[in-house]
């Protein structure tokens, strides 16, 4: 996709409206003279498009993905979006600009894509890790035409025995490191950054991910660690505080909430104590409600609301 001046000027324009850098870089830390400060959480609030992936869509009764950016601001006054590359009705360059010039009339900036389907980039044969990182790069380039500041790729392989076996492990992170080092380095022309979400397999374990965070080491690559997305034997606080250090993005995966408003599966004073007390995290947290007894809406302004409160 060639990314149009017009779109350009939709992106420059949005990110000024909302006070955000087109890039949408994270201050990361406290800085050293605040330390001893009480900390004072400042993290702004976007939506994961994942929350209504029962709502959007073609077929009759849907709401198109171009509706998103109206949708954020009107029915819960949410200033920034996350789009996932599925839930996309087109890649054409006029989709997109349509997308950026809704985003733009509602005051929505939209900060990543979270990328499914394109490929594995630890596959075991060279052909498809070839094929993995040009796919990849396309959306690098989607991204950086909407003024997204990173995309979210999946890193949980296919191969069996892979967590059982560290000879396994260690091959698909050493397979893995040339791909995502290549896409960081592209990234760089792009002012795209290139994120691992804990999205199932070694992704959602402590010590494989930070591994390969280590073994890239490229300034571009980091985690997006979400609250869910944990298998029963790993501690999901413990996991997130260990993949904070290298985080652009944050998830808030809720599923249902009680009668105080607090989420019933996670407790997200304690995670947001990890995310951002301990690690001075001040970017945007993305609402992801992925529960099935209140309805897409009720559960989007329930995390809304959760996560306002717990924010101060």
């Amino acid at each position: 996709m060639k990314q149009t001046s017009t779109r350009r000027e939709f992106m420059q324009q949005a990110g000024a409206a909302a006070g955000l850098a087109a890039a949408g870089g994270f201050a990361l830390g406290a800085r050293a003279e605040d330390k001893e400060k009480p900390m004072k959480r400042t993290y702004g609030i976007s939506l994961a498009a994942w929350s209504l992936h029962r709502t959007i869509g073609d077929g009759e009764g849907k709401v198109p993905m171009l509706d998103m950016p109206k949708m954020a601001r009107q029915e819960w006054d949410i200033e920034a979006i996350e789009l996932v590359s599925g839930m996309l009705a087109s890649t054409e360059t006029s989709y997109f600009d349509t997308l950026a010039a809704n985003a733009l009339q509602n005051n929505v900036a939209i900060k990543l894509i979270m990328i499914d389907g394109q490929g594995d980039i630890g596959h075991r044969r060279d052909k498809f890790r070839e094929i993995a990182v040009e796919n990849h790069k396309k959306w690098i380039d989607y991204a950086a035409g909407l003024g997204c500041h990173s995309i979210r790729m999946n890193w949980k392989g296919d191969e069996r025995g892979t967590l059982e076996s560290p000879e396994m492990l260690k091959d698909f992170i050493d397979r893995s490191v040339p791909g995502f080092t290549a896409l960081c380095e592209y990234g760089d022309s792009k002012n795209i950054n290139v994120l691992i979400e804990n999205h199932w397999g070694p992704s959602s374990y402590i010590d494989p991910l930070t591994s390969l965070m280590k073994a890239v080491g490229h300034p571009r690559f980091g985690t997006l660690p979400d609250f869910g997305n944990f298998p029963d034997d790993v501690d999901r606080y413990e996991a997130v505080d260990a993949f904070m250090p290298y985080a652009k993005a944050v998830s808030a995966k809720c599923y249902d909430f009680d009668d105080d408003g607090n989420e019933t599966k996670i407790d997200f004073e304690k995670m947001l104590g990890i995310v951002c007390d301990k690690h001075g995290y001040d970017g945007y947290i993305g609402i992801e409600y992925e529960g099935g007894d209140m309805s897409e809406s009720d559960g989007i302004k329930a995390c809304n609301e959760l996560l306002k409160r717990l924010r101060g």
